[in-house]
């Protein structure tokens, strides 16, 4: 976005109205910061200046007579060039490793385990809606193959993909198999495909299988179900939410259509998936290796969150990458959300990637 250069002054009472409005949600006028900040500027010049960012677009007046609220521009020009992120509190800093280092680094835990918990945390600490995307699955190296054998002609295939993650999918055969045959082709499938990509295996299976004698008729529903076994499209589907009643308690969305615009939203896994997998058009905060991505009102592509910002960050897993983010009202502390995305996106990260 391109802004004219504000002067010191229009910045400070531009942060000022946002710090202020994050804290009370009510307008603010400009006999409020002349009491409570000490400016050096009288109620009458504080009033011009805000005109001044009402005229270019960084504030409006919701209602006559009423002080300013500050407007997506205003918001992005702040994230962008007034906000000073600060360290991660120690507190918060602790509650965090505890929950997913532990979880990771001690295997304690599966995958769904430690972003469950990341988005527990994540909700909790921000006081917002805290989600986490698992990993795409295209880049991910195939460990091994397992089949539980459910009855005569129904099978569970079981892939193990690096050391944390697993993906199940039940077939039904169309004849009868002995275990002893189910173990020949499992083992079989684990000589030829295992270091692979799941992109790899999907586009090269028949080829690489071309040649086994073994049960035909097994291996033919292996084959015949690879872009199902090996694909990544039902990872937009697996979101992991937590902090419902954080964001429904903001005064936002008291209203009761705004509630049920909101839960209607969040029951959207898809979509809501869709929403913090698609902002990364938007301008980064970069930290040491990671970066934060802020997507702030119409900035969002969804109509449905258009009075919500986004602040999310990718994590690792080998060679995999997930999101993460906290979804709340615009009228969000970003400094506080900005450090704990970076911090758990870290967190996560290592203690992931340290199984791999």
């Amino acid at each position: 976005m391109i802004y004219r250069d504000l002067t010191l002054r229009e910045r400070q009472v531009l942060g000022i109205i946002i710090q202020s409005y994050v804290v009370s949600a009510m307008p603010v006028g400009s006999r409020t910061i002349a009491r409570n900040y000490n400016l050096g500027l009288s109620d009458a010049t504080i009033r011009n200046v805000m005109a001044d960012l009402e005229a270019d677009g960084f504030i409006s007046q919701p209602h006559t007579s009423a002080g300013r609220v500050p407007t997506d521009k205003g918001y992005r020009y702040y994230v962008d060039l007034i906000m000073n992120v600060s360290r991660i509190d120690e507190d918060e800093k602790k509650l965090i490793d505890d929950n997913i280092g532990q979880l990771g680094c001690e295997l304690k835990g599966t995958s769904a385990d430690v972003l469950g918990s990341a988005a527990r945390v994540l909700g909790s600490i921000s006081r917002q809606l805290g989600v986490v995307l698992p990993p795409r699955l295209s880049n991910a190296v195939f460990e091994r193959l397992d089949i539980v054998l459910l009855n005569s002609t129904r099978i569970m295939v079981v892939i193990a993909i690096q050391s944390l993650f697993v993906k199940t999918i039940v077939m039904e055969l169309s004849a009868e198999i002995s275990r002893q045959k189910i173990d020949a082709v499992v083992d079989i499938l684990n000589e030829r495909l295992s270091g692979l990509t799941l992109d790899e295996i999907r586009t090269t299976i028949a080829r690489r299988l071309s040649d086994c004698n073994g049960e035909q008729g097994l291996m033919n529903s292996i084959v015949g179900a690879a872009d199902t076994l090996f694909d990544e499209s039902s990872i937009l589907e697996r979101l992991y939410i937590s902090g419902t009643e954080n964001i429904v308690d903001q005064p936002e969305f008291k209203q009761p259509q705004k509630v049920r615009d909101i839960i209607t939203m969040i029951e959207d896994k898809f979509g809501m998936a869709k929403l913090v997998d698609d902002v990364a058009n938007f301008p980064i905060l970069s930290g040491r290796d990671r970066e934060v991505v802020i997507s702030i009102g119409t900035e969002n592509r969804a109509g449905t969150a258009a009075d919500l910002t986004i602040v999310s960050s990718p994590y690792y897993a080998g060679k995999m990458v997930g999101k993460i983010g906290i979804l709340g009202p615009k009228r969000m502390d970003y400094d506080h959300a900005v450090r704990v995305v970076n911090y758990m996106a870290g967190c996560l990260s290592a203690a992931l990637s340290d199984n791999n």
